[in-house]
């Protein structure tokens, strides 16, 4: 069982991403387009608070949400091997779908691109403080996938941060 890294931790929720997709290798009713309102939990987790006592500052969090609102919001997405790819990129062309392309438009890759997001983001403005270990991908309320895992550099980051701690 995975376990969160130690400190603190808190989460934000984003909704509201209404989006169309397909499986286009499933064999059942998965293969057509379909649409859902997807939506979006983060947890974050730092050894040390910020200066207002805060893991992470949810208002600092705007690029993330731009990013989401980018990708979901009334956008119409496609795995990068879809043999119907041509006809989609002319429809995008045609102005009758917002068209995304990824390598795989399951909640479970969703949930691991949407962690590597957060963290690129936090990395670079909190420089190993903070990192995001679990993304759940929801494309309705009974439908899920999480990702989660520590980055390497928060990991390795916290223990030098621990070891000089206990000299």
């Amino acid at each position: 069982m995975f376990l969160p890294p130690a400190g603190f931790t808190c989460s934000k929720h984003f909704e509201g991403y209404p989006c169309c997709h397909r499986q286009w290798q499933h064999s059942g009713h998965c293969h057509f387009v379909h649409g859902y309102s997807r939506s979006f939990t983060f947890w974050f987790a730092a050894k040390e608070l910020d200066i207002c006592g805060f893991v992470v500052d949810f208002s600092s969090l705007r690029p993330l949400e731009k990013q989401l609102r980018d990708q979901f919001d009334h956008t119409f997405l496609v795995n990068q091997d879809d043999p119907l790819l041509e006809q989609w990129r002319s429809l995008h062309a045609q102005g009758a779908l917002d068209l995304r392309v990824m390598k795989n438009v399951g909640m479970e890759n969703t949930a691991q691109l949407l962690w590597n997001w957060a963290n690129e983001l936090l990395n670079e403005r909190d420089l190993g403080r903070t990192c995001c270990w679990k993304v759940e991908a929801r494309e309705n309320v009974n439908n899920e996938a999480t990702y989660s895992s520590v980055p390497e550099w928060f990991e390795s980051s916290n223990s030098e941060n621990s070891a000089s701690t206990a000299i």
